[in-house]
């Protein structure tokens, strides 16, 4: 697996690439203590009996469905974190070259070191913002998993955030070739404004978006094919990851401290609260890129 960081990283949307990196940058071995054993990091896709990894498993494969990525040339993961989806396009879709990038270097160095002996070409890895992303040909298929939440700031407006949004698709359509697809999935607003304070505590800087600024933002540059709610899915899945901290709490505390185990208890009970209750969302969005 080829790792490549060479650029320094530019980004001027949502939460800073220091709070980004205070959060997924502090400790790979903490995730992996509650994560699955693919440590996919995003809502996983339930059916009844699943395993977390099996959850979790399906979700990847639906989105790669929905992209249109099997057999692709050329695939785009925008937020790849450790690297789970990348190597199952590869593996299971039969992807000939999947690109992805990511603003963290612990998720980096992860991929490096997960994958040492199978070192492929067909798969590359950035530390790099989709901004400033500017790739030699166009893209088949793209796919991004959690990484909207951080594209804009607490303190914009709705006509800002719906700016900064159009940015977004606005390159991914430039990335796409003509009649691509992209899979999307998002944490947003639902019946509130705002969440329970343990969520933005562990994730400073950011704001969620809500459906509507999705869909205005993106109507100039891609059809919307496919919506989907799976809130329900995500209250799950926090619950899962919850049941998986508490039961190695004390691993955990020796790796991040006490403090740091408690904020995320107290994070990953929200969550679940707030997509149980509706005040958060999570969609799934199928989108085509228009001419």
């Amino acid at each position: 697996m080829s790792i490549i960081a060479e650029k320094p990283l530019v980004t001027t949307l949502g939460a800073s690439i220091e709070a980004i990196q205070q959060h997924y940058d502090l400790s790979n071995d903490f995730y992996a203590l509650w994560l699955d054993e693919t440590m996919t990091y995003s809502c996983a896709l339930w059916e009844s009996g699943d395993t977390l990894e099996q959850a979790q498993i399906r979700k990847l494969d639906y989105h790669l469905e929905q992209a249109r990525a099997r057999n692709a040339n050329r695939f785009l993961e925008i937020g790849s974190g450790w690297g789970s989806l990348l190597a199952h396009a590869v593996k299971r879709f039969d992807v000939r070259f999947a690109q992805g990038l990511t603003l963290s270097q612990a998720q980096h160095d992860y991929v490096r070191e997960r994958y040492p002996q199978d070192a492929d070409p067909r798969i590359r890895v950035d530390v790099d913002s989709w901004e400033d992303h500017h790739p030699e040909q166009p893209y088949d298929a793209i796919v991004s998993l959690g990484a909207m939440e951080h594209f804009s700031h607490p303190r914009d407006s709705a006509a800002e955030k719906v700016a900064k949004y159009r940015r977004f698709f606005e390159r991914c359509h430039d990335m796409l070739n003509p009649g691509g697809f992209m899979s999307l999935q998002t944490i947003t607003f639902g019946s509130g404004e705002f969440g329970p304070s343990a969520v933005a505590d562990i994730f400073p800087e950011s704001h969620l978006p809500r459906l509507g600024e999705i869909i205005e933002a993106s109507a100039r540059t891609f059809e919307l094919v496919r919506l989907r709610n799976d809130r329900r899915d995500y209250a799950r899945t926090s619950r899962e990851w919850l049941k998986r901290l508490n039961a190695r709490r004390e691993l955990a505390a020796e790796l991040v401290g006490e403090e740091t185990v408690h904020d995320y208890r107290k994070y990953l009970a929200a969550g679940g609260w707030a997509h149980t209750k509706g005040v958060f969302y999570l969609y799934r969005l199928t989108l085509q890129r228009l001419a």
